[in-house]
């Protein structure tokens, strides 16, 4: 049975950061109803108002992704990082505390985590029309403009995600400057090797 969800990133609800420094909004966790200890992955778009600590997610692998306002700066064992040119994938061990410096006001972020021993997760940001290879598990976000996905069209804001069923999808810009955002997650099998 296929599992497709849309969503809106207006309707997502905030809740407090695992360590309590910050807001976030969760688009989507697998399995569902998994909490912060037992998610497979999980996709969140996080407000930075203030700086502080990260959350630290041990066995997380992590990509984080400016989407609007000046940035941070990230500091942490082997991590000098500065997040502030949006819309560009940074990739980093949840295993390491970092510290977290606002480069001006907020920020907002687009949070993939992928536990390490059971998925690897792909995060490329697309601005031209794109067929993409069947995905068992993934996720569609349009970050700026319309654009159609197979049979869905998403607007500024909306997304998809699925999981369960390998879906490909064939994309294209309906306005000009789109820019969407594509996830999907590679599981890891009982060999270490991967299967999408």
């Amino acid at each position: 049975m296929t599992t497709l969800h849309r969503f809106s990133r207006a309707d997502l609800v905030p809740t407090p950061w695992k360590n309590g420094g910050g807001a976030t909004r969760e688009i989507a966790c697998w399995p569902p109803g998994a909490g912060l200890d037992d998610f497979d992955w999980r996709v969140s778009i996080a407000t930075i108002a203030a700086s502080g600590p990260f959350s630290k997610f041990e066995g997380v692998d992590r990509t984080i992704m400016l989407l609007d306002g000046d940035g941070v700066a990230l500091q942490g064992e082997g991590v000098q990082h500065r997040l502030d040119e949006a819309l560009q994938p940074f990739a980093f061990s949840g295993d390491v505390a970092l510290n977290c410096t606002l480069l001006g006001g907020a920020s907002s972020d687009f949070n993939v985590m992928s536990r390490r021993e059971r998925c690897t997760a792909q995060v490329a940001v697309i601005a031209q029309a794109q067929a993409l290879d069947a995905a068992r598990e993934g996720l569609l976000l349009s970050l700026h403009g319309d654009w159609r996905a197979g049979d869905e069209t998403l607007a500024s804001g909306e997304g998809l995600w699925w999981a369960d069923t390998p879906r490909p999808w064939t994309l294209e810009p309906l306005t000009p400057n789109a820019a969407l955002v594509a996830v999907h997650w590679s599981r890891r099998t009982t060999t270490g090797t991967q299967e999408t």
